[in-house]
């Protein structure tokens, strides 16, 4: 760290990211301007919301920026207090820059020295403190990187990493350097955010519909059409409240098919195992995967043994995934070009052998946690969706606009024909007629719309947790399936095989069986990812049938597997497989399956 409270690269252990490029970069993004509190316009603004009752607040509201500029001098995004994000989609965001101790001892666990001018510190009760910068932005932390001299993603600091650097976390993580990694990376929790009903409520009824509503309502009660404005009442706290009881119970839907607390076995610096909640779990934990499997609540790499992995959470398929141990290279590591040796979070592991002393578990290194995992990235598209470019959102501000002209146009005439009556009189006539051009119900029958088709698809098993979307979903007129297998059946059958030689390919042969030993059969039998569970093969349907085409069986070690490994020589077995005619040639023949370490 250094004096402005940002993060500096370690020195030592897992490296520090490289400077990325510009275009690839997600932080690039988002344009980041920084904004430091000044008291004296703080009270000003205070007491002019006072004096306005409220509306400037109301303004402030729905545009947050003005609030900010208002209250706010800019600064450089390292000394501010309040940060000004802008999307690529050109939304204006407002965060709140937050800071946090550090521990004693950090800096030296990063490599960095404790001399006073590479040191970040902040006077504090005549103390020295060390602090982190970092704010945090749709579920994602981003830390002040003074190297970079800007905020960017906590991911970051692991973007380098190579596949050496991983088999070298081996060993885990101190007490205090996870503790130290907690700090910055944050908890290892995907927490969807469950408003309480009082600011669903606010936000609702601040909405500049909904504004108008209660304006509407207050003038027709003046005006004494008490019948009217009771049934535009009614209608709209029964819309209001079933809208907010809908949004709150789908969101608690949400948050428990997102939140996963379950207990993990790590492997600390000493070489001792500790059981502790996933939520502790910080990028460099070695997690100890066992024998039966589990329910991931990490991203992780893994190193030793292999797992058969369910990812229908993630991918919708589900075909179990055999998954091999991660080699040594100075390659950088990445979850997209490693996917065969990443354990992605929510994904359940059915089975994990030959990576423990005995042959039953797995071993791997945490690599992402939190909202940075590929499960908080599907739960965070879920919670913050792109925005769309709806033609009816804008056609609906267009059609505002028009009634606005006319309720302008009927007030100019209002008051040219009553201006000689009393001041009372023309005010609410006036007004009026800006309650008949655009009708005050418009929110509110909508919102019942809106409320019906949520209904509707909830009967279906469809759940939203933003019911405006549904008016786009009635736009669709085509849908695309990327198989046919999804649409017409399931399953497939062996027709035969064609062997490949120099002068073009051989007869069809329709029972693979009955091949002659040699490589084809071989490859048919050997070159695939089934796996064995409590008896049942497992694996891709195209891998199955041929395999079942061959007639070979799968075999995978019992107990330690000294048996097996002794029959290979001595070296380490996951699976072999044993032709039907093995007792024809006079002696055990196998394939080892299994990936070269």
């Amino acid at each position: 760290m250094n004096g402005s409270g940002s993060v500096v690269e370690p020195q030592s252990g897992l490296p520090s990211p490289s400077p990325r490029d510009p275009l690839l970069s997600p932080d690039t993004h988002m344009d980041v301007q920084g904004y430091k509190w000044v008291r004296w316009r703080v009270w000003l603004c205070r007491l002019a919301a006072l004096l306005s009752l409220g509306l400037l607040l109301l303004v402030f509201h729905w545009r947050p920026r003005f609030g900010v500029f208002a209250r706010c001098k800019s600064c450089p995004p390292a000394l501010a207090d309040i940060l000004l994000l802008r999307d690529s989609f050109g939304q204006q965001h407002v965060v709140e820059v937050l800071t946090e101790e550090m521990e004693e001892g950090s800096l030296e666990l990063l490599g960095q020295s404790e001399d006073t001018e590479s040191r970040d510190t902040v006077q504090l009760y005549k103390e020295e403190k060390t602090l982190l910068r970092y704010y945090l932005f749709e579920g994602l932390r981003y830390v002040w990187v003074d190297r970079k001299g800007a905020f960017c993603r906590v991911s970051v600091l692991n973007e380098d990493w190579t596949c050496n650097n991983l088999h070298g976390s081996q060993k885990g993580l101190s007490p205090l350097e996870q503790s130290f990694r907690r700090t910055i990376y944050g908890t290892n929790l995907i927490d969807v955010p469950v408003k309480p009903y009082p600011k669903l409520l606010f936000e609702e009824i601040l909405n500049p519909f909904y504004v108008f509503q209660m304006f509407s309502i207050i003038l027709w009660t003046v005006d004494q059409y008490y019948i009217y404005a009771i049934c535009i009442f009614i209608i709209s706290v029964i819309s209001i409240g079933i809208s907010l009881y809908e949004t709150r119970k789908q969101s608690i839907t949400l948050r428990n098919m997102a939140q996963l607390i379950t207990t993990v076995t790590i492997r600390r610096k000493s070489g001792e195992e500790e059981c502790v909640s996933s939520v502790e779990l910080v990028p460099g934990d070695c997690l100890i995967i066992p024998q039966e499997g589990m329910l991931l609540p990490c991203d992780a790499a893994l190193l030793a043994g292999e797992c058969l992995v369910n990812e229908s959470m993630l991918t919708g398929e589900s075909v179990p995934v055999l998954k091999t141990p991660l080699q040594a290279s100075d390659r950088k590591y990445s979850s997209d070009t490693e996917r065969r040796h990443t354990l992605f979070s929510g994904t359940q592991l059915i089975q994990a052998k030959g990576g423990r002393p005995g042959g039953g578990g797995a071993v791997a290194v945490v690599t992402s946690t939190g909202f940075f995992t590929a499960k908080g990235d599907l739960v965070s598209s879920i919670l913050y969706p792109q925005p769309i470019d709806f033609r009816f959102y804008r056609d609906a501000v267009k059609f505002l606009l028009i009634l606005a002209s006319v309720a302008l146009i009927g007030t100019i005439y209002i008051f040219v024909v009553l201006y000689r009556s009393n001041v009372s009189e023309l005010v609410i006539r006036s007004l009026d007629i800006v309650t008949i051009a655009v009708p005050p119900a418009l929110p509110a029958a909508i919102t019942t719309g809106t409320i019906y088709a949520q209904r509707r698809l909830k009967q279906r098993g469809i759940f939203c947790i933003s019911p405006p979307r549904i008016n786009i979903c009635g736009k669709v007129s085509l849908f695309c399936f990327d198989k046919t297998g999804t649409l017409t059946e399931e399953g497939l059958d062996v027709w035969g095989v064609l062997e490949a030689g120099p002068a073009g390919f051989s007869e069809l042969v329709p029972e693979p069986r009955l091949l002659p030993p040699g490589h084809l059969r071989s490859g048919l039998a050997c070159c695939h990812t089934v796996a064995l569970l409590r008896g049942q093969l497992l694996g891709d349907p195209l891998e199955l049938k041929m395999v079942e085409s061959t007639g070979w069986t799968l075999q995978e070690p019992d107990g330690d597997g000294s048996v097996l490994n002794a029959e290979f020589g001595g070296h380490k077995v996951l699976a072999v497989m044993r032709p039907p005619d093995q007792q024809a040639y006079g002696a055990v023949i196998g394939f080892i399956k299994a990936n070269a370490y």
